[in-house]
């Protein structure tokens, strides 16, 4: 009886160790609603190079626990708390929306948990909201808007129309976009907005028509991306005024869009035909994994993986070290799909954004928009 009692208490200890070394991340992602699919796509990417990884980060297996934030603002600051304060994550990767996020940013900076946004652009998360604790996979949502400002304006188009859901996202890549575009010599002449994630274009799509601009900028994202390029081809304005868009319009929407994605240039930080070696084994990996061709969330989620594995090696696996993780991440220079690119001060990515054509089913290469574009990081104190 007392060998079995000791076997039994040998065996408590041992799940106890395993316990112990496992590091638990809580992935907040949407797992329903117009965002759905871009959740999977990160959740995807950050599955696969933890696997290639054989399961491990500096020596810890690694404990999910999920939790769908809905892309509601108003649930954020509930969710986030459950995988602080009720599941004890040590470090928490998401989301796509910027609303979500934010509240995700402050309770990561309130509590020290370490937080790494593998989409969500919002500026304050590295700009305001920045912290040596919070690190962000993607982008800000001023780095798209601002390349394509530029391509616009080069192009030789002198008067814009904006459209988009009026919300963080939204807002800041037209700010973004206004800034390079006017500073390139044109006019934005009008900003239309929606609220998110209403779809009912048809109004605002008569007010362009009767605008006549020279051409269209827009940031939409997910099943409303899709509606948007539908809509926006059935109502004959894509004959006669050109859309651009931050790349999102197009990414991961083509196979919905159809033909009427057709020949629309988008600016973003990942194409499907960068045609690198990296990018080629990723390709295939993904595509070998998952049985889907990958999109930039699927990038932004291995990523978010790889910048986690960086300072975990820094540290042998310690969380609780932080200055040290961060350290080892602003030092280093991240191998990713998308180009290798590095983290500015405020932790926001430096990288290259790419001007892409839709033909077919994907967003193919045609030269990059903008080099090693560094976010400005505004109101960033660290």
């Amino acid at each position: 009886m007392k060998l079995a009692t000791l076997a039994l208490a040998a065996l408590a200890l041992a799940a106890n160790a395993d316990a112990q070394t496992k590091l638990k991340v809580g992935l907040m992602l949407p797992a329903t609603g117009t965002y759905a699919a871009l959740g999977t796509a990160i959740d995807n990417g950050f599955k696969l190079y933890i696997t290639e990884q054989g399961g491990k980060l500096a020596g810890r297996e690694i404990e999910y626990v999920r939790v769908d934030d809905e892309s509601d603002p108003a649930k954020a600051t509930d969710n986030v708390n459950k995988l602080i304060k009720r599941d004890n994550v040590d470090v928490i990767v998401g989301t796509v929306h910027s609303g979500v996020a934010m509240a995700m940013a402050k309770a990561a900076k309130d509590s020290g948990t370490l937080l790494i946004v593998p989409n969500a652009g919002a500026d304050a998360v590295t700009g305001p909201m920045c912290a040596p604790n919070i690190f962000r996979s993607s982008f800000s949502n001023w780095q798209p808007g601002y390349a394509m400002g530029e391509v616009v304006a080069k192009k030789g188009h002198k008067k814009v129309v904006t459209i988009t859901w009026k919300y963080a996202a939204g807002d800041e890549s037209v700010r973004g976009f206004k800034e390079a575009f006017e500073k390139g010599g044109g006019t934005v002449v009008k900003e239309l907005n929606l609220p998110f994630p209403n779809v009912e274009f048809q109004a605002l799509l008569t007010e362009i028509a009767a605008t006549k601009p020279d051409a269209v900028y827009t940031f939409f994202a997910g099943g409303g991306a899709v509606k948007f390029v539908k809509d926006y081809a059935a109502a004959g304005l894509k004959k006669n005024i050109p859309l651009y868009g931050a790349g999102f319009i197009t990414d991961g929407t083509l196979e919905a869009q159809g033909a009427d994605a057709a020949g629309l240039f988008t600016t973003l930080h990942y194409a499907d035909s960068l045609n690198t070696p990296r990018d080629n084994a990723f390709r295939l990996s993904y595509a070998k994994t998952y049985k889907l061709q990958p999109d930039v969330y699927a990038v932004q989620g291995y990523d978010a993986a790889q910048i986690l594995a960086i300072g975990l090696a820094a540290v042998k696996g310690d969380v609780s070290k932080k200055a040290e993780f961060a350290a080892a991440v602003e030092k280093a220079k991240i191998d990713s799909p998308r180009g290798p690119f590095t983290l500015s001060k405020s932790h926001n990515p430096v990288q290259d954004f790419y001007l892409r054509e839709v033909s077919g089913k994907e967003n193919k290469l045609v030269g990059v928009a903008s080099k090693a574009l560094a976010d400005p990081g505004k109101g960033c104190r660290m």
